[in-house]
């Protein structure tokens, strides 16, 4: 037995209850209120509950049309999707060395102030939102599975498109001027048999320590997700430390030909998107369609492959 297992079966309930908590947070009740079946909702799990006394570890935690699986002690996930219709579908889960899970919120920043309500062009877009999460100094090194891809891609073309895609964030791919001052680096490590860890409900799974991006299925309504995992430092950013994405080739068709597009989504728009996610971008929304990080993407657009100002400047602000 463990010395935290002992302490907690030779300590009164009452004295359990009094350990120092993070300003803002309350004391939590020795006999946790979590349902002990099915998905949970952070009504269930307040900011500053214990995972560890509510034995909610690994229990899945959903809000909207996304979800995550509750990390131990000492570690971060987060996970968001880019919708065919707009609905936002971003959030993050941290658990403090102690136990204590909270709900970051990402960091929105407008350089050209705020207040817009028509949307600005891309290069005269300012705004952007971060995660709170960056690789630091540490290359994003990335597989692509065994299974189909998006567009009925093979392989070797999936991997060109996806390199693209995570390159046009790396390079700071844009038509507004701004030179390459990101820091950010990657490498594409192959392809492999372990598949991204994202489930068939949007739901960040356990990871198992490979960057993956693939396609299969996800929750209707969204077109491609990207789960993170990081490591909570509790300063303004912390350490990513593995990132996948997924493309829902279940509910929709995805092309790598914009020229003969009719009603398919563009692989590289896409996942130019999600490669945003996988450094650190969060999403922007109304008032902000022409950014890379907008919410949704629509058929045949291609735009979104280009970023704009406020995409640019959102990763200075990291790297």
């Amino acid at each position: 037995m463990s010395f935290r297992g002992a302490v907690r079966v030779l300590l009164p309930a009452v004295l359990l209850s009094a350990a120092v908590l993070p300003i803002g947070t309350t004391a939590q009740a020795s006999t946790c209120s979590v349902p002990s079946l099915g998905t949970l909702t952070r009504a269930d799990l307040p900011a500053g509950t214990s995972v560890v006394d509510c034995q909610a570890t690994g229990r899945v935690l959903r809000v909207g049309n996304a979800g995550v699986e509750i990390p131990a002690p000492g570690h971060g996930v987060g996970v968001a999707a880019v919708s065919a219709t707009g609905a936002e579908q971003v959030f993050q889960v941290s658990v403090s060395d102690d136990g204590r899970i909270s709900y970051p919120q990402f960091t929105e920043h407008n350089a050209d102030g705020a207040g817009i309500t028509a949307s600005p062009s891309a290069c005269s877009d300012g705004a952007y939102s971060l995660t709170g999460t960056e690789w630091f100094g540490t290359k994003y090194k990335w597989y692509i599975g065994d299974g189909g891809m998006p567009g009925a891609l093979s392989q070797s073309k999936a991997q060109a498109a996806f390199a693209d895609v995570i390159n046009n964030i790396t390079g700071s791919y844009n038509d507004c001027g701004y030179t390459d001052q990101v820091s950010a680096l990657s490498q594409y490590m192959g392809t492999t048999t372990y598949e991204s860890d994202i489930s068939s409900s949007t739901t960040c799974t356990e990871r198992d320590g490979e960057s993956t991006w693939d396609a299969g299925n996800l929750s209707t309504g969204v077109l491609a997700a990207t789960c993170w995992w990081y490591q909570p430092s509790g300063q303004a950013t912390n350490l990513t430390v593995e990132a996948d994405v997924r493309y829902n080739t279940t509910d929709y068709n995805f092309t790598d030909s914009p020229s003969t597009c009719t009603s398919q989504y563009d692989v590289r728009e896409v996942g130019t998107h999600e490669a945003g996610h996988v450094f650190g971008l969060g999403h922007v929304g109304s008032g902000h369609t022409n950014l890379t990080m907008y919410t949704s993407s629509g058929t045949c657009d291609t735009k979104e492959r280009t970023l704009g100002k406020g995409d640019v400047l959102g990763l200075r602000a990291l790297y």
